[in-house]
């Protein structure tokens, strides 16, 4: 199957600086591709690059089917949704939503149709005569959204879109735009560095350090099968538990051992043949108990700090010179410099060797 976009060897520097070393990457037809990193990792400037805004050093950039790497941005079929709403203050919504297919001289009738598909589409309907200062935050960035929506291109480009929103409309609106894919079936490529947004909206995530992708999976294989360190701490909130230690042959089984710690990795699924040697067990909050099975390993950590959070509590613990994290429903009944027993769900652990790297 044609790849809806397709990225060959991209490498991009700023004079002696590279942002994006030979980096290869294919995007299909219908697909929602979350480019997730921290500040800095080079996500923005390869969706840059794909929209034609970056100059590339060396590589290849396809968008259905055609070699697009020196094409200009008005020639590439895309519709891009920036950081900022860059709307016209002076013009209503309806002609910010028609200004671009105005300049390329489409007939009247055609411009209204596809303004009303996206006004429809958006809620915008009561609002295409108001400006931009009439508007809340969200009903800019859902405007911003339309003008790339009335293009009726196959390809959308999301840059941070919702950053500049507080939490009550990011919820809302990331839910549009989940719901938006579903209606309209394209391909939609969207840079955040919000792993909340990543996980919900994307059918894959490409999780990128330093300008290289560290894993690109689906948001449940990243979330549970984390391919390196970095993956793993970078993923989840609170983030996955990590113990220091190593790996040795038992009786008849591996054993991971970090201090008092000893934890029987029968029940660990390798990917490959392990070695003894040194190790970092990681395990996500959620899958530490206070009331762990009888054959769990246990360990006894004394409790620092309670976040009650309604739906659910979050417990931080210390346990020889590590902070841990524990995650349960509802209301949890501990007290701040008590000892607790909890329990490692090993099935459900990773294990990473001294390279960082999954075992």
């Amino acid at each position: 199957m044609q790849s809806a976009v397709s990225i060959k060897d991209l490498k991009i520097t700023y004079g002696d600086h590279t942002v994006i070393e030979k980096l290869s990457l294919d995007i299909a037809p219908k697909e929602f591709l979350v480019l997730l990193g921290p500040s800095g990792c080079g996500k923005s400037t390869l969706l840059n690059a794909i929209a034609g805004l970056a100059d590339i050093t060396d590589g290849e950039i396809w968008i259905s089917g055609e070699n697009m790497t020196w094409e200009e941005p008005k020639d590439r079929g895309i519709g891009m949704v920036f950081q900022s709403y860059a709307l016209y203050p002076r013009m209503t919504v309806r002609r910010n939503l028609s200004f671009g297919l105005r300049v390329a001289g489409l007939p009247r009738a055609e411009i209204d149709s596809r303004v009303g598909r996206a006004a429809s589409l958006l809620h915008l309907d009561n609002l295409l005569d108001r400006r931009p200062a009439e508007l809340s935050g969200g009903q800019r960035q859902r405007v911003a959204i339309g003008r790339a929506l009335v293009r009726e291109v196959d390809v959308f480009l999301f840059d941070e879109p919702l950053s500049n929103l507080d939490a009550k409309l990011r919820n809302e609106l990331r839910v549009e735009i989940k719901k938006l894919h579903q209606q309209l079936g394209n391909t939609m490529i969207y840079v955040t560095h919000d792993q909340i947004e990543a996980l919900t909206l994307a059918d894959r995530i490409a999780i990128m350090r330093d300008g290289v992708i560290q894993q690109l999976d689906t948001p449940a294989e990243i979330y549970h099968c984390p391919a390196n360190l970095f993956v793993a701490g970078f993923i989840g909130a609170p983030s996955m538990n990590f113990f220091e230690g190593k790996i040795e042959k038992g009786d008849g089984a591996l054993l991971f051992r970090a201090a008092d710690l000893v934890v029987d990795l029968s029940a660990y699924a390798f990917k490959s043949e392990p070695q003894p040697g040194p190790a970092t067990f990681g395990i996500r909050p959620e899958h530490l108990a206070i009331a762990p099975k009888p054959d769990w390993p246990r360990i006894t950590p004394t409790v620092s700090v309670i976040e009650p959070m309604g739906s659910e509590t979050i417990a931080w613990l210390n346990w020889e010179m590590t902070n841990l994290s524990l995650r349960v429903m509802g209301d949890l009944d501990l007290l701040p410099n008590n000892p607790v027993t909890v329990g490692l769900y090993v099935s459900k652990a990773s294990l990473f060797g001294a390279d960082g790297d999954r075992l």
